[in-house]
């Protein structure tokens, strides 16, 4: 185990902290290391995995295209794209989408197209168009990303940002319409806060945001990289609040588990403002990316993914928030997606992740002080009370005199 570990210590930048675990195979919502040990994967690559690992009907799309035909680039039309365009816009009620590879791309796009919009539509004079962004985000780590930040480990040595980029608290609609002025073109921001540690919304606070957005002609950006695609308990978090956002932004689950697939969707008025050469991606909406993203989509669908989140989510959480212990601050979240906030000075999210791991759970803290729970939407039942009962024996660990 210990060679494997060297081997990207020595070669690799040391960009992440990784678990003490190697892993090297997957099915379902199981993996296991390279010695054998079984591992309940609890964390999902952020998402990316919501359809567990190598989901059989993902394996076959993509083998069958990858003996067809893999990449070309846009400067040809291919027979899969279109087919995964319609059914991505037919999903998520947008008008037209612009593929892409990685979360992060999604948004720089969603960030161009806010701009040309802010210039071409509402006559924002050039080079003044301001987007609006919540503290606690996190969209990625690109130059331009990390300019907005409110995260100041993201953005260390990292200099000069790019400006063109306003904060304003998370669950504030009075604070939005507060920063909107006549240079404001758009509002970015997650409908459900991830990496900030599963922060849930007032009810009600999107609702009230897309309607001052409309009032003050400014585009809601929804960037649902993580909450969207049944994770939450609804195919888009969005759903949950009854309405449509200007554009989306989708990633992660949207590969099924095997491919980076991610994509910036909007209403025709402003994806038509897009012009050859504008934008682009030679991997972007490649023929292997565009048939494992179609069939992903209806995998969701067909197996039920947004409901079997809300159910099992509900249970989870009902769970977790029954088991009494005096440094479990808050127990929150929708769907299966769920964080635990503890107290640091008794014990760190970091401390209990290493814990769960030695108990066969695998799951990731977020700022030291909360344990993300976001299992594979595949996940039965008894698996869930398997991990809720090696949580419990964490806890119990933890909780033993002078720990």
């Amino acid at each position: 185990m210990r060679q494997w570990m060297d081997l990207e210590a020595s070669y690799g930048a040391h960009n992440y902290h990784p678990l003490p675990v190697v892993i090297s195979r997957g099915e379902g919502v199981w993996v296991w290391d390279v010695q054998g040990k079984r591992y309940l994967d609890m964390l999902s690559a952020y998402s990316a995995v919501s359809h567990g690992h190598c989901h059989p009907r993902v394996l076959q799309a993509l083998e069958e295209q990858a003996k067809r035909l893999c990449v070309v680039s846009r400067a040809f039309y291919t027979d899969k794209l279109g087919l995964f365009l319609e059914k991505l816009c037919g999903v998520s009620s947008m008008d037209m989408a612009l593929v892409m590879n990685t979360g992060a791309e999604a948004v720089e796009t969603a960030i161009k197209a806010a701009r040309l919009w802010g210039y071409c539509k509402k006559k924002i004079p050039e080079a003044e168009a301001e987007i609006l962004v919540a503290q606690g985000n996190f969209h990625g780590r690109t130059s331009a990303i990390i300019s907005f930040s409110s995260e100041p480990a993201y953005k260390k040595h990292f200099g000069p940002f790019m400006p063109g980029f306003q904060t304003v608290p998370f669950g504030d609609a009075e604070a939005v319409e507060r920063a909107i002025t006549d240079r404001t073109a758009a509002f970015l921001v997650e409908p459900m806060q991830g990496e900030a540690g599963i922060i849930i919304p007032p009810k009600g606070w999107l609702f009230k945001v897309a309607e001052i957005c409309k009032k003050h002609n400014v585009l809601l950006l929804l960037d649902e990289v993580q909450t969207g695609l049944g994770r939450t308990g609804a195919t888009f978090a969005f759903q949950k609040e009854g309405i449509v956002p200007d554009g989306l932004i989708l990633g992660k689950a949207l590969g099924g588990g095997v491919l980076p697939v991610s994509a910036f969707l909007a209403k025709k008025e402003i994806m038509e403002l897009f012009t050859p050469g504008s934008h682009g991606s030679t991997f972007g909406g490649n023929p292997l990316a565009a048939a494992v993203g179609l069939e992903a989509l209806k995998v969701m669908e067909e197996e039920h993914f947004a409901e079997r989140s809300a159910r099992l989510g509900a249970y989870l959480k009902a769970e977790l928030q029954a088991i009494v212990c005096p440094w479990i601050r808050e127990v929150r979240g929708e769907g299966l997606w769920i964080g635990i906030e503890l107290d640091p000075a008794y014990v760190s999210a970091r401390a209990f992740c290493e814990k769960l791991m030695d108990l066969g759970v695998l799951a990731k803290e977020t700022h030291e002080v909360v344990v993300r729970l976001a299992p594979p939407l595949v996940i039965q039942k008894e698996e869930l009370d398997w991990a809720v009962s090696q949580c419990k024996k964490a806890i119990d660990f933890f909780s033993l005199p002078l720990r």
